[in-house]
């Protein structure tokens, strides 16, 4: 069992003000582990970076100013997963990623907007009237979606909302919509992120 958890992930822009917000609706779709980890007495911080590269940065430092922690990388896939997260982020964006880094790097597949779409039922509350959930591509895998289907699909189903088109408010949405999905739901229909659970709970156990 670990006595720390760190995860680096991509998301919330440029600013602190957005990088604070989505890093709010993050751990609230990680409160299982954040209880877990309390439960425990076991330090637990997320970090976001902004951009992937800066992800990965993060990450990397970390690596190595901080050995006896245990440093996630949690980004987007980008495109199409058929490898090992470390394997996929090597071959994706050419980092030096080595087999030791295998259950220490995840992938939001093929970005976060996947995790959003696997509960519908989550975006029609919280898009209200106006919100057209044909369409949204059904699928019982989200990961297979590609990425810029993904926003596309979401911005199409929520431009008649009185809340807008997601990719218009996209931090302040993917915030709020992270802290209302049934974690379950997306376990389910998006197999890394089920993975990052159960790579985060064995580490705590």
């Amino acid at each position: 069992m670990v006595k720390e958890i760190r995860i680096y992930w991509e998301g919330g822009g440029d600013s602190q003000t957005g990088r604070d917000f989505l890093s709010k609706g993050l751990s609230t779709f990680l409160r299982d582990l954040v209880s877990i980890a309390r439960s425990k007495n076991m330090r637990w911080k997320l970090v976001a970076c902004g951009s992937r590269g800066k992800a990965y940065e993060s990450f990397q430092l970390a690596t190595k100013t901080f050995p006896e922690v245990f440093n996630v990388l949690l980004v987007d896939a980008e495109s199409p997963v058929k490898l090992p997260a470390w394997q996929h982020l090597k071959q994706q964006d050419n980092w030096p990623l080595a087999q030791e880094f295998d259950s220490q790097c995840h992938l939001m597949a093929q970005a976060m907007e996947a995790w959003f779409i696997a509960d519908v039922n989550a975006l029609e509350k919280y898009f209200g009237q106006g919100f057209t959930a044909n369409s949204i591509p059904p699928t019982q895998n989200v990961e297979q979606i590609p990425k810029d289907r993904l926003t596309a699909a979401l911005s199409e189903a929520s431009r008649q909302t009185q809340k807008g088109k997601y990719k218009d408010k996209k931090i302040k949405h993917a915030g709020e919509i992270l802290q209302i999905l049934n974690v379950a739901k997306v376990r389910d229909a998006a197999p890394h992120c089920d993975l990052l659970f159960k790579k985060l709970m064995e580490k705590m156990n």
